[in-house]
């Protein structure tokens, strides 16, 4: 993994988020940049507001509405919405922006906006940003699939969001495996070549797949 990152001022690092996110309407591959910004935005938690404010009004009054610029900006407000919580205030504007049906009916960006309203719901902030491979799914509005190895039972492959917590993943793999009436508890665990530990309850797995990424 990276080493930690350095930075220079809040104000600095606000400018330079905002060049990224001028250069984001042109990329052709979007999901490193886009994880950069959600990198910054995690180290630096002031910046979170300005840049969901920034996200708000380049998809106001997009130039090619739908265009790849503009689902670009979607595609990073949904994985930011996937993160971390704005500000009451920002959250009450962010909502009201939401209300895209009316302008878009029918549109891809509000099939963006169903998705973000629904995640700012349960969205409690993580520990890590998304991976690379979250931010490809929540790019399509779609889940993980995560392999989970059990003792004594194949491999099993679980549908899970940016929200899902190792309980609710050890409840159904006990449900799936006929062990609910087990007088065993259960917990998930992630291991490396060099160690094992639990995962804790209310840990979410879309961090501890960032983890090993």
């Amino acid at each position: 993994a990276a080493g930690p990152r350095s930075y220079t001022t809040l104000r600095d690092e606000a400018v330079k988020l905002f060049n990224s996110l001028q250069q984001l309407e042109s990329e052709r591959d979007p999901v490193p940049l886009m994880q950069g910004v959600l990198q910054t935005c995690l180290d630096l938690p002031p910046l979170v507001d300005e840049i969901y404010c920034q996200l708000v009004k380049q998809t106001t009054e997009p130039p090619a509405p739908g265009g790849q610029g503009d689902l670009h900006y979607w595609q990073l407000l949904t994985c930011m919405s996937c993160t971390f919580l704005p500000s009451p205030p920002i959250l009450r504007f962010l909502r009201f922006h939401l209300d895209t049906e009316s302008r878009f009916p029918a549109s891809e960006m509000a099939q963006y906006s169903a998705f973000i309203r629904e995640a700012l719901a349960k969205t409690k902030g993580r520990q890590c940003v998304p991976s690379l491979g979250e931010i490809l799914v929540l790019m399509r509005r779609q889940e993980m699939v995560c392999t989970v190895h059990c003792p004594g039972a194949p491999a099993c492959r679980v549908a899970i969001s940016s929200h899902t917590t190792a309980e609710e993943v050890a409840r159904e793999l006990v449900s799936r495996l006929g062990l609910s009436q087990s007088p065993n508890l259960f917990a998930l665990y992630e291991q490396s070549r060099r160690w094992e530990q639990p995962v804790a309850k209310a840990t979410l797995l879309a961090d501890v797949l960032t983890r090993f990424e």
